[in-house]
């Protein structure tokens, strides 16, 4: 998925981390094997080239995040959409390599509509309706860390940290009997209006980030952002520059981070307070004359994993 990944984990001395290591790696292969819109053979881009009308068995890996994906696309309003991939290609940020020249954001649009997947959870199926292209990558991820971290679990590990893209699950205690703890993005301008760092520790915990600073493209001497509006077709403008979701599982964290970064700063942390989530937002706009002013918004679950790690 064009990504790398990490872990750090409490072993013995003579645990064989070289088996261990193909583990991980075979586990993460299947995922990309599944869902990568960078593998022209994957179950996902077939699905995408597929005839409209036709039906597809899903493995499971895939029914798991396309089942997750659609309830996070509800329960956002579409501000998180499985089908946004022709807005992906078309602006630039896919595997295909559209020339933004090209594009039409208004009919890319009339393609991207998760209302149109119908998913049949009981045969573990989905319907190809026509033109329909999934992109799962801002959740994908987030599955490959959750199921790395099972994997390690299941192979007697007690204590690991998980990353894969940024996306990160922790759990156990170090040796030194203390949590995992990582820092939380944020604003890093200049040191006068950086954002103050805040520190959580997981244990039993996933935390992902999005933001407007991450993958940017310059088009007619303009920034583009990567967070892409499925509702509008275009770029989100003026978003957050950093969304920091922290969940039980990678999974739902890294597609809500990027709900939320579309949904913007006001009307993200409404959405964020009613589903309980536990989310941070650093907006930075420009000051009066008295340059850039750093903002940041918590929801309350949010403020109290900050009060169970302590001071930062």
């Amino acid at each position: 998925m064009g990504t790398t990944w990490s872990v750090k984990l409490v072993a013995a001395r003579q645990r064989d981390l070289h088996a261990l290591h193909a583990g991980i790696q075979s586990r993460l292969d299947e995922v990309v094997a599944q869902m990568s819109n960078w593998d022209a053979n994957s179950d996902l881009s077939r699905y995408n080239t597929a005839d409209a009308g036709s039906w597809h068995v899903l493995p499971e890996d895939f029914l798991t995040v396309l089942s997750c994906a659609l309830d996070i696309a509800h329960a956002s309003g579409g501000a998180f959409d499985p089908t946004v991939g022709p807005l992906v290609d078309g602006w630039g940020f896919g595997p295909a390599g559209a020339s933004i020249e090209r594009f039409s954001p208004e009919a890319a649009r009339a393609q991207v509509q998760w209302r149109r997947v119908v998913l049949d959870r009981m045969e573990r199926r989905v319907l190809q309706p026509g033109g329909t292209r999934l992109d799962l990558c801002a959740i994908a991820k987030g599955f490959g860390v959750d199921a790395v971290a099972a994997y390690v679990r299941s192979q007697g590990i007690d204590a690991a940290l998980v990353e894969v893209g940024g996306e990160l699950y922790g759990f156990g205690r170090k040796p030194d009997g203390m949590p995992w703890r990582v820092i939380v993005e944020g604003w890093h301008g200049d040191e006068d209006d950086a954002s103050e760092p805040r520190v959580l520790a997981i244990d039993g915990l996933a935390v992902a980030t999005s933001g407007d600073r991450w993958h940017r493209l310059e088009h007619h001497g303009r920034n583009i952002s990567h967070t892409l509006d499925p509702r509008s077709g275009h770029p989100v403008m003026n978003a957050p520059v950093a969304v920091t979701v922290a969940a039980n599982d990678a999974m739902h964290a890294d597609a809500w981070a990027t709900a939320l970064t579309v949904l913007g700063t006001h009307e993200g942390m409404e959405v964020a307070r009613a589903q309980g989530l536990a989310a941070r937002f650093v907006q930075v706009r420009e000051g009066d004359g008295s340059g850039r002013i750093v903002e940041e918004y918590m929801t309350p679950a949010f403020e109290a994993l900050l009060h169970a790690t302590g001071p930062t």
